[in-house]
């Protein structure tokens, strides 16, 4: 008996000094506690939050020297290196971010992520680690107020515009193809694996004057200034492999990202709702080259993807589905420079050069094109004072876009075109006092294919009411040119640029572990593209006659103090948009709009397990669509959409992570819309079919593992 008594007790005393207690104290430069701050060892789930007084204490089964983080939105992240057995009791100072605290931010159309944000509505490791996402950039984007979930299309659609009016930047160069290879209701998702990217800035409107055509939005994707450590990430998915490695040298750094996709032993164990006669495959791949100088830092981005598929799609109009065959090659290069010379001045410039070529067969009917685009831009930038600062640039896009459709019987037509805009723009901060903030900008473009010039003014101003609130108005004039579809008849048709006025109020509430945002909108369209015809063809007959608006109330709110360990946000959208465009007869609502939309997410983390789970819940109202047997248009609605998404990081070691997440938990029957016979049958009745999600429910496992010196380095924040 006193043997296993003895036996006991042992085990105990071995497991209780297997973990050691991390303790001590947060404070602001003046000794004041900080609460809500996060303490955590890097590259672990072990680690707590600060209390009221200032105080925080977690148990780690870590040994030797860890770094300790300590990171809280108000000041700036403290990192450093301790001895985890002995690290008790200990006092953390943090520095103030004087920007943040002492000055008024505009915040009106404007929702930012990472580091460097100074009022940041989502965490870097946010963009992966919300459920349903997954790791797609553009699927995050859509749990936060302003954006339309249309899950038939994949892309990203804000406040009543199109997926097309929405345009992306990395580092501030446009990437002129930002999306993956797709076809009719098969959704896309974005080109860009999300870690080599240290922030986001999603603008839903009232952009500045630096970016040009986009009519509803701008996505800027930074990436990261440099490397902390040299380091392997090895990937193995259900749907494929990965690989990554960085190099660090003494001035520069070199990160490197592969990625093979394969749906075909995905398809073979859980079938899609999709004939694939071979289905989806991906190989594709980044890589960022940095070096600095002395007063900057240069970058070289590149990236590369080859997809293909072959599907089978049933069409209401034929009694045999439509075969479609993809092939789609695109390559990205971007390369930028930043730095600071003289007095106060600093200077950025950029190129960036995009390929993309598709050869798609449908059925008999073969469609080939290819489209090269680049963009050079210049920016100077001058701090006057710390009360004013002026920039100014020039951007100039090239564009050149063909495509040949030959159905080998009798069509064999050649269409595309050659477009030039040269863009200047001047854009001042001021600040007036801390408490009172405005930016103006003034936006100049000629466009060669459209033969016409443009100016744009933008304006926006912010006032702090008290330490935590404050409220922000955005104005701006925008123009783009009319999307490929059309543009692509320009030989035939005169086209002017497409435009939209927004109109943005913003109220936003800070403090620690809270945010709470509330933006009023209107935005409205003139010059849009309209034509006579059922479908887009050569011989339609075009003009810019139409015309639209969208109106409507984001609101969003995000807590990590409810409860312990638990992060959650919830984002609503009222939205009410018309247009008069397309083939439109009337003013009517987009099939893309609805009324309606509600997410939520959760994140909590499981110390004991090592574990952080999540669940995403995506509302929208039903959505409209055209019933030609009715007299109304557009008077059809469909159900209302809803998927419960759930995910699983589990860290195995420090570096060893097993995921898992399924979307749709729930398997709720989706409906996207209808697609209706453009002729009746002998009834005089349009036949239908629906258009569903490709599958109920999609199922990714995932095992990573990251090799690195120090132990510390791990795929969490890829996930």
């Amino acid at each position: 008996m006193k043997t296993r008594i003895t036996f006991i007790l042992l085990l105990t005393s071995i497991f209780t000094f297997a973990q050691s207690t991390i303790s001590g104290k947060v404070v602001d430069q003046k000794g004041k506690p900080v609460a809500g701050a996060n303490i955590y060892i890097d590259g672990t789930y072990d680690g707590a939050t600060s209390s009221e007084t200032g105080d925080f204490s977690f148990q780690t089964t870590e040994t030797g020297n860890k770094f300790i983080v300590v990171s809280f939105l108000l000041f700036e992240t403290f990192k450093q290196e301790i001895d985890v057995a002995n690290y008790k009791d200990q006092t953390i100072k943090l520095r103030e971010n004087v920007n943040t605290l002492d000055a008024v931010v505009i915040t009106a159309g404007t929702l930012e992520s990472g580091d460097k944000a100074r009022v940041s509505v989502l965490k870097p490791l946010d963009i992966v680690t919300t459920a349903g996402s997954a790791g797609n950039i553009i699927a995050a984007l859509q749990t936060l107020p302003g954006t339309q979930n249309v899950g038939e299309d994949g892309r990203l659609f804000v406040r009543g515009g199109e997926a097309s009016e929405t345009q992306t930047f990395v580092d501030g160069i446009r990437v002129a193809q930002p999306y993956g290879a797709t076809t009719n209701n098969l959704p896309t998702r974005s080109r860009f694996s999300p870690f080599l990217f240290s922030g986001i800035a999603f603008s839903t409107g009232g952009y500045s004057a630096e970016y040009g055509e986009a009519l509803s939005s701008v996505l800027l994707l930074n990436t990261n200034d440099e490397e902390d450590h040299e380091k392997t990430d090895i990937s193995f998915m259900t749907v494929g492999l990965g690989l990554g490695n960085t190099q660090k040298f003494k001035k520069s750094s070199l990160s490197v990202n592969m990625m093979y996709v394969n749906l075909a032993p995905y398809q073979a164990v859980i079938p899609q709702n999709v004939d694939w006669n071979n289905p989806y495959q991906s190989l594709g791949g980044e890589t960022v080259y940095r070096y600095n100088f002395t007063n900057g830092i240069f970058k070289l981005y590149a990236s590369f993807d080859s997809e293909k598929f072959d599907l089978n799609q049933k069409n209401i109009n034929f009694e045999n589905p439509i075969r479609t065959d993809m092939n789609n090659n695109n390559f990205y290069l971007n390369s930028s420079y930043k730095g600071t010379f003289g007095t106060g001045w600093q200077l950025t410039s950029g190129i960036s050069y995009g390929y993309s070529k598709n050869k798609i067969t449908y059925n008999i009917t073969d469609v080939d094109n290819n489209e090269n685009a680049a963009q050079l831009k210049l920016k100077l930038q001058k701090k006057v004072s710390n009360y004013f600062k002026l920039s100014f640039g020039t951007d100039y896009f090239i564009t050149k876009f063909n495509e040949n459709v030959n159905d080998n019987v009798s069509i064999d037509v050649a269409n595309g075109y050659d477009s030039n805009i040269f863009a200047a723009y001047t854009e001042a901060d001021i600040l007036f006092s801390k408490k009172l903030a405005m930016k103006v900008g003034l936006r100049y473009s000629n466009n060669s294919l459209l033969n016409e010039n443009n100016i744009a003014p933008r304006a926006s101003l912010a006032y702090k009411v008290s330490k935590s609130s404050q409220f922000s108005f955005a104005y701006g004039d925008f123009s783009q040119t009319p999307v490929v579809d059309y543009i692509k008849y320009s030989k035939y048709h005169q086209f002017e640029s497409e435009k939209a006025r927004h109109y943005i109020l913003n109220y936003q509430f800070t403090k620690p572990g809270q945010t709470f945002r509330a933006e009023a909108y209107y935005k409205e369209y003139d010059n849009l593209v309209q034509y006579d015809t059922k479908n887009i063809e050569y011989n339609s007959v075009f003009n810019n006659n139409g015309s639209g608006y969208a109106k409507g109330i984001d609101l969003f709110w995000r807590d990590s103090n409810l409860y312990k360990n638990l992060e959650y946000w919830i984002s609503y959208s009222y939205i009410d948009s018309e247009r008069q465009y397309k083939n439109f007869p009337n003013m009517a609502t987009p099939s893309f709009v609805a009324n309606h939309s509600l997410s939520v997410v959760t994140k909590y983390f499981i110390t004991d397990w090592k574990s952080q789970i999540g669940f995403t819940n995506s509302f929208s109202s039903g959505r409209p669509y055209n019933d030609p047997n009715q007299t109304q248009f557009m008077n059809g609605k469909t159900k209302s959409y809803n998927s419960l998404s759930f995910n699983w990081a589990y860290l195995l070691t420090t570096q060893k992570i097993l995921y898992f997440s399924v979307s749709n938990i729930l398997g709720t029957q989706n409906i996207f819309g209808y697609d209706y016979a453009k002729l009746p049958d002998p009834n005089g009745v349009y036949q239908r079919q629906a258009v569903v999600p490709t599958a109920d429910r999609f199922f990714f496992v995932g095992f990573f593992w990251t090799i690195s010196q120090n132990k510390n380095e791990n795929q969490l924040k890829n996930l």
